[in-house]
């Protein structure tokens, strides 16, 4: 058991942090979070001025038709090379940093993507918002920082590869079991956590095969592992373009910013054996704080003012045209 002073713990953050690996990624995984910021506010647009022009909006799901139109839409185009370049900052901070420090950084990309929703769609944050968006970013950071403290990284066996591999073929099907049998009854939020649980597997998978390569360790599972890496990425793909059609970007950077980090940390906890020096109150604030997190995600979704004002129930805040967002911008 742990049984160190409050003064031993702060020795331990600053110590942690003071390490070259996070002093680098840090930076890295910030950067990383405000190109999805963006990106996510340039495809939203893209999908939704998609869907406007197929006169389907508000029907669940993309179309293939639909989805290859977006590659036509200079905003969604756009919102892809950020993206890109998120995702090429999160590749370099899982290098050089564990896997359960930086996932939960991308939170930051909640704050601006929020932001930047305000400033295109006019729907100011509501007191019941900002209560949903702190909680959220509060819980993750928690979360990073008691990670600081006991995040370890040894080496991978095959038996861990393969029990990853497995837990995500099972998830996999049963989210696409779901969306077969459901989903013309899907919401907004089930996409949102279905993108976030595949995508809280890709970082895992990524973190696996650059590690893994770094150690001139590429064999059939490693493939193995890239091709599951691809083929997760697909999928998270198309669930993410499906719920930007049908909700605002910064509530699905809230979905993906707290339970893509959450899976990932779980699985580098439970099964990568990232949290082996965690003592129990680690641990114990580990669920506390994901539950927060957690939380927040659900308030966002049923609070959030543009969903509110979809419905009917909050008027907007601004004189901006929200029915056709794609007016004087990029579309």
């Amino acid at each position: 058991m742990w049984t160190g002073s409050v003064e031993d713990v702060g020795e331990q953050l600053v110590g942690a942090f003071q390490n070259p690996g996070l002093l680098l990624g840090i930076p890295l995984a910030l950067a990383g979070a405000v190109f999805m910021s963006f990106g996510a506010q340039f495809q939203h647009r893209g999908v939704v001025k998609v869907e406007r022009l197929s006169g389907t909006v508000g029907t669940s799901g993309l179309s293939m038709q639909q989805l290859r139109r977006l590659f036509t839409r200079p905003s969604w185009v756009v919102g892809t090379l950020m993206l890109g370049m998120a995702i090429v900052c999160q590749l370099g901070a899982l290098t050089v940093a564990p896997l359960i420090v930086v996932q939960p950084l991308g939170a930051i990309a909640l704050v601006v993507t929020t932001l930047l929703n305000w400033r295109v769609s006019g729907h100011a944050p509501t007191r019941r918002s900002v209560m949903a968006i702190v909680a959220c970013v509060g819980g993750i950071f928690v979360f990073v920082l008691i990670a600081a403290l006991f995040a370890t990284e040894s080496p991978l066996d095959e038996s861990q590869l393969i029990t990853v591999l497995a837990i995500l073929g099972v998830v996999t099907l049963i989210l696409l079991v779901l969306w077969l049998l459901l989903r013309r009854r899907m919401r907004a939020l089930f996409y949102i956590l279905s993108a976030g649980v595949v995508y809280g597997f890709v970082a895992t998978l990524a973190k696996v095969v650059i590690k893994r390569i770094q150690a001139g360790d590429f064999e059939w599972l490693t493939l193995l592992c890239l091709i599951a890496l691809l083929l997760a990425t697909a999928i998270g793909a198309y669930f993410v373009q499906t719920a930007y059609s049908a909700g605002p970007p910064d509530l699905v950077i809230a979905g993906l910013t707290v339970i893509d980090p959450m899976v990932a940390v779980l699985i580098g906890l439970l099964v990568l054996g990232e949290g082996a020096a965690a003592p129990l109150w680690a641990l114990i604030g580990f669920g506390i704080a994901g539950a927060i997190a957690t939380w927040g995600v659900i308030s966002l979704a049923r609070y959030h003012p543009q969903v509110l004002s979809d419905s009917g129930e909050l008027p907007l805040l601004r004189g901006r045209d929200t029915h056709n967002p794609g007016r004087g911008a990029l579309g």
